[in-house]
This record gives C-alpha cells, sequence and structure tokens, in this order.
C-alpha cells in the first residue's frame, strides 16, 4: 500500500489525484483501526464474562426467579441483548459522527440516530422475542430432536422475514417513491425480462438522509421483484451506469448467489445444531467455565463463544466466495447489457464516491475483503473486450 500509494493508476488518471489516494487509504486505515478496537473491547467484555464470574452471578440471578422454563430462556437471552446494544452505543456514534463525518459520508443528524436506535431496538425486541419464545418452546417439547425442529423454524422465519422486510420493517427507516423516469424505467423493465423478472415496482429510497453512500438491490421472493434505487445513486450516475449497476445486482440472482449463501448458512446451521444438541449434555461445560447452576441457556453462550472461536477461520474462506460471485456478477452485468465501459465508468464514480482504497494490501484483501479490489475488478472487466 505505501509502495504503490502515491502513483495515480491508469485508470484513473484525470480523475483521481494523489491527495485521494491518500485520503482513501487513510479512510481504510481509520475503518480498520476501529473495526480491530471495537472487536477487541467485545472480545474483552466477553471474556470478563464468561471466565470473570458474571456468567455465573447472571446464571444464578435467573435461576433464582423460578420463573417457567421458556420465560427464564426468553430474559436470559433478551436482556443480554439489550447489554450488547447499550455496549455498542459509544462505538456507533464514534463511527457515524467521527468517522464518517471526518471523510464526508455521514448526513445523519443525532436526532436521525437516537430515532433509528429505538426503532431497531424495538423491532429487535419483536423479532427476538419470537425467535426465543418458539426455540425454548420447541426444546421444552422435543428434548430428543429439538435441533431439528428449531432449524425448521430457523429456515421458515428467515423466509418469512425476507418476505416482510421491504413492505413493513424498511418503510419504518426510509421513505421509498416511485422512479419517475420513464425512460430509465423502461429500460430496466427491459433488462429485468431478459432474465425472467418481473420487475413489480421501481422505486427510489431516501438514503441520502442518512449517507453519501450509494447502492441499488431489489427485494422479493421468486421472479417477481421490487428494484431498488438510491437516490444517491441516481443522483450521480448516468442512465448507461445505472443499468451497468443493476445488471450486476441481477447478474447476482441469475447465478443464484443468494440462495448459494443460504444453503450453506442452513447447512452450517443444523450441523451447529446437532453438535449444540450432543455438547449440552456433557459436563464439560461445567468444569471448563465453571458453571454453577448447569442451566441449557448458561450452555448456549458458552457454546457460542467456542463456535465463534472455531469459525473464526472461515471468514477468508468465505470472502474468497464472495470475491468469486462479484466477478461473476461482473462478467454476467457485461452479458446483459454488452457495455463493459459503462461499468467501469460505474465503478470509477463508486470508487471516488466510497473512498475505495485503489491499493490495498494483499493480506488484508484475503482476510476482509468481500469485493476484490476495484482495479482487479476494471482490469478483469475490460478483459472481456479483449
Amino acid at each position: 500500500m505505501k509502495k504503490h500509494g502515491s502513483s495515480v493508476p491508469a485508470e484513473f488518471e484525470g480523475k483521481v489525484d494523489e491527495g485521494f489516494l491518500k485520503k482513501a487509504q487513510d479512510y481504510e486505515i481509520e475503518k480498520s483501526r476501529f473495526a480491530i478496537v471495537s472487536s477487541l473491547f467485545d472480545s474483552i467484555i466477553l471474556l470478563l464474562f464468561i471466565f470473570g464470574g458474571l456468567l455465573n452471578i447472571y446464571n444464578s440471578w435467573i435461576a433464582s426467579l423460578n420463573l417457567a422454563f421458556i420465560i427464564s430462556g426468553w430474559l436470559f437471552f433478551l436482556l443480554l441483548s439489550y447489554a450488547e446494544e447499550i455496549i455498542s452505543i459509544p462505538f456507533s456514534l464514534y463511527n457515524t459522527f467521527k468517522i464518517e463525518n471526518k471523510y464526508g459520508f455521514n448526513t445523519m443528524t443525532l436526532k436521525l440516530w437516537v430515532s433509528d436506535f429505538f426503532k431497531s431496538l424495538l423491532i429487535s425486541t419483536i423479532l427476538t422475542s419470537l425467535i426465543l419464545f418458539s426455540a425454548f418452546y420447541l426444546i421444552q417439547q422435543s428434548p430428543n430432536y429439538w435441533w431439528l425442529w428449531v432449524w425448521c423454524f430457523i429456515l421458515a422465519y428467515s423466509i418469512f422475514i425476507m418476505y416482510i422486510s421491504p413492505y413493513v420493517i424498511e418503510p419504518l427507516f426510509n421513505k421509498f417513491t416511485p422512479v419517475e423516469d420513464e425512460t430509465l424505467k423502461g429500460r430496466i423493465v427491459n433488462l429485468a425480462e431478459k432474465v425472467g423478472i418481473r420487475a413489480s415496482r421501481i422505486l427510489k429510497i431516501d438514503a441520502s438522509k442518512r449517507s453519501r453512500h450509494t447502492n441499488a438491490y431489489f427485494t422479493g421472493i421468486g421472479r417477481t421483484k421490487r428494484i431498488i434505487l438510491y437516490d444517491t445513486l441516481l443522483q450521480n450516475m448516468n442512465h448507461d451506469e445505472i443499468m451497468a449497476v443493476l445488471a450486476h445486482e441481477i447478474g447476482h440472482w441469475k447465478k443464484r448467489h443468494l440462495l448459494k449463501m443460504m444453503v450453506l448458512f442452513e447447512i452450517f446451521s443444523l450441523v451447529g445444531l446437532y453438535l449444540s444438541f450432543k455438547l449440552i449434555q456433557s459436563n464439560f461445560f461445567s468444569i471448563l467455565f465453571n458453571i454453577s447452576i448447569n442451566t441449557l441457556f448458561a450452555k448456549f453462550i458458552t457454546l457460542a463463544f467456542l463456535f465463534g472461536i472455531i469459525t473464526l477461520p472461515l471468514k477468508p474462506l468465505v470472502n474468497f466466495f464472495i470475491r468469486r460471485h462479484e466477478r461473476q456478477a461482473d462478467r454476467a452485468s457485461y452479458e446483459l447489457t454488452g457495455d463493459g465501459v459503462s461499468m467501469v465508468s460505474a465503478l470509477i464514480k463508486l470508487s471516488k464516491e466510497n473512498l475505495a482504497n485503489l491499493y490495498p494490501h494483499p493480506i488484508y484483501v484475503i482476510l476482509y475483503y468481500s469485493h476484490p479490489p476495484i482495479l482487479e475488478r476494471i482490469r478483469y472487466i475490460k478483459g472481456f473486450r479483449a
């Protein structure tokens, strides 16, 4: 990064200067440091909670209330989720009003942040309660096969949330209005029909009230989709560039990337739940974590801690497959539009607007990047025309 950081690549000549390169690198470094500090803090809190005796105290207090099994489980995890939300407040404020402000991205007011926080807390309480009551009911009713029934519930719940979120949850945070540009709408409908998608509505979201970042996505189960464009995208890109970005998102659908990731997640969930079922029957956790009251709830906390450590090395592998999906979506965008020039132009604009680091360290890319570096993507797309 330091070796190449002062040299503007040929693809960006006349579009950015050395000052941009430095600012983009500073932004990534500051975000990375923030992520490390916040993750380290969370890890320390978790270690203190489990090994410092706090889990013992909390577990004993919940048990002393002599509540019904389902109510005890609900209260145990709901209060922990509230504690996690409270701990995250200073980090969220710092990220939004310090880092994002410093680099010109944040447009959110403190009033809006507070409103978002309490809305999210209310929605989280409702949805978390639904999960907890259902899960502990299934555990109580089927002690030997709860792992299978809970997995079935999680699968159904995930599909349910995917369906209702665009209609019930997202409108609580953003305003959705129809895109008024008839020419653009016609092009979007024609592009969607190429792959068998029926665009039920084409909407603009007022994302600019929170951030200057840009995006486009679509929602819906099956072939009927609501296509959502950020207002920042409509403001900063021409029609060809918008079509290229949208074609990239359609490429993800065409290649069934979301479905593949969901299947993978559900497989891991099933394996994890079955392993949990087998492990909680052991006294291993009581000895290792010194839990004085051997409740199922405390065992779940320790299991989550162990699984978190075990699955940590999988993150680079997951990122590898996601980067592969992004390359496939880039190729699909080109195949759908036949226009690599507009996709490259859109990526350059996105890079400038989002302060993308043009020279990330290769190891950092392997560990943390969910998208290929921007120069790699541009050169990959240009190769389609070679």
